[in-house]
């Protein structure tokens, strides 16, 4: 009864004009930023934070407008999947298999709304996974202790490359990266400038937001700079939408894709690093297992939409679920909200909900009414969300720059943060050629301060025996789980990437 007499609460916080509006419009530019390829969830989320800051909102509804544009993303990610057959993302690959299939049979709008509807079911479970799963994890993490803390922190740098990342030795060498960067600033114990090279503005550190704008969303700017696609990527190809309800009997016949593939989603979401495209993944392959006995799937069968929408959907609402109750990110989208929550004061963990109860509890409400407004606003908006696909990168990309640059400006009011955006964009510009993974760097960068200083205060404790580090069951646990998240990869991962990229193909094939 208390866990719905807070979400009570948190519907009394979240039901304000301010956070309503808020609400709609974080859904309705997240679904620009899902629809438009390239973008995806941890771009949109990254492009916005300087308009968040800029705007002067507080915690709660800053919280709503970021997590809204990350479910809108996760919606719009579907909209070029299926009549374009361009993922908006990494999670919509699987989308594209049957989404552009129906498309080509003239049901594009049925697949649009059918996708619509399963990602609403995916992340409306999934939040009520997040009610109830949350809660429970912070009372297993006041068991922690330093030693426990840094086994959990290794834990999010060893799987947060996961199934995703193309190669181990690049995400290794991402969160490495990343440490670095959180080594840089007046020594926290001894008071010793470290990595600053004699500039003062390095003093305080770097600030994550600025790192996050510049890897993100500047560096998509210089890879459109080098490439100088100034074409719209629908230009050329015909989007014609017809009917917009899915019937009936599609509805009936894909509940149960639905249904499964959400609880799919939102384990694969649960686990640090695991993420939205693996939760599509796995929804799809066990719904073609199950279900596809006449071999129809990849050919346009809607239970092949409704799968992967539902289990990417479902895994990016199970993210937010470790991200809260142990401050460690799920997801590269979720490691930038937790930057915002840092740079407000806010340290998500266990004592988040007794500390923040209000910015919690506002959050989740906030989360069911986004769901309620992205249904509304995919189904009969689908056709001007189609239209923006028909928006060229030569207009779009100096926008990112111009919010990017008057964000950060506006937020610390330093020419010398400007710099090291650029930088940063620049780094993020070579390290995308090379395939490496910018979110462990992101990861590094937020928790290498809360890493070192836990490792340091284990030690101490302990003088100096660093078995301390294993000392304990629950760190035991931690490290064996680590060290499985880290290797698995290394057997598993190329074969669910080669599955991925082998079903795109497939799907393609179709075009």
């Amino acid at each position: 009864m208390e866990t719905f007499s807070n979400l009570a609460d948190g519907f009394a916080i979240a039901l304000t004009w301010q956070n309503i509006g808020l609400a709609l419009l974080g859904c309705f530019l997240g679904t620009i930023m899902g629809a438009l390829p390239g973008l995806g969830p941890s771009n949109g989320v990254a492009i916005l934070i300087p308009l968040a800051f800029t705007l002067g909102l507080a915690a709660t509804p800053s919280l709503i407008l970021l997590t809204s544009v990350y479910y809108g993303a996760m919606y719009g990610g579907r909209i070029s999947s299926i009549l374009l057959n361009i993922p908006g993302d990494e999670p919509a690959m699987m989308t594209c298999l049957d989404g552009y299939p129906m498309a080509q049979r003239g049901m594009a709008g049925e697949a649009l709304s059918l996708s619509g509807i399963a990602s609403f079911v995916g992340a409306f479970l999934a939040t009520w996974g997040l009610i109830f799963l949350a809660p429970q994890l912070v009372k297993i993490a006041l068991l922690f202790g330093p030693a426990e803390y840094f086994a959990l922190f290794a834990l999010a740098f060893m799987t947060l490359g996961g199934v995703s990342s193309t190669n181990q030795a690049k995400s290794a060498f991402a969160a490495a990266l990343g440490l670095g960067f959180a080594m840089i600033g007046v020594d926290s114990q001894t008071g010793v400038p470290r990595f600053t090279f004699g500039e003062v503005h390095l003093y305080d550190g770097l600030d994550f937001l600025v790192a996050i704008v510049g890897l993100f969303a500047l560096s998509e700017v210089f890879i459109f700079l080098e490439n100088r696609h100034g074409d719209a990527s629908a230009k050329g190809k015909s989007i014609t939408i017809k009917r917009l309800t899915p019937p009936m009997s599609m509805l009936k016949s894909c509940t149960p894709t639905m249904l499964r593939s959400s609880f799919v989603g939102f384990l694969a979401g649960v686990l640090p690093g695991a993420g939205a495209s693996l939760g599509s993944f796995l929804a799809y392959s066990l719904e073609k297992r199950l279900v596809d006995k006449d071999g129809t799937f990849g050919k346009g069968d809607p239970r092949g939409v409704a799968a992967p929408e539902a289990g990417n959907n479902a895994a990016a609402g199970g993210a937010l679920v470790p991200m809260l109750a142990l401050g460690v990110p799920g997801s590269g989208t979720t490691a930038v909200l937790l930057a915002v929550l840092l740079s407000l004061n806010i340290t998500p963990g266990p004592l988040l909900f007794a500390n923040n109860p209000d910015v919690v509890w506002g959050l989740i409400a906030a989360l069911f009414i986004a769901n309620f407004m992205l249904l509304a606003l995919n189904i009969p908006m689908v056709g001007l969300f189609t239209r923006l696909l028909l928006v060229p990168p030569r207009v779009l990309m100096p926008v990112v720059a111009m919010v990017s640059f008057v964000g950060i400006f506006g937020i610390s009011g330093s020419s010398f943060d400007l710099l090291v955006m650029i930088g940063f964009g620049l780094l993020g510009w070579v390290l995308r050629k090379f395939d490496v993974p910018l979110v462990p760097i992101i990861l590094g960068t937020l928790l290498g301060n809360a890493m070192e200083n836990n490792l340091r205060r284990a030690i101490t404790i302990d003088n100096g025996d660093w078995l301390t580090l294993i000392d304990s069951p629950l760190a035991i646990g931690l490290w064996v789980v680590a060290i499985v998240g880290f290797m698995l990869p290394l057997f598993f991962g190329n074969k669910v990437k080669s599955g991925m990229q082998r079903r795109d193909a497939e799907g393609s094939k179709t075009d």
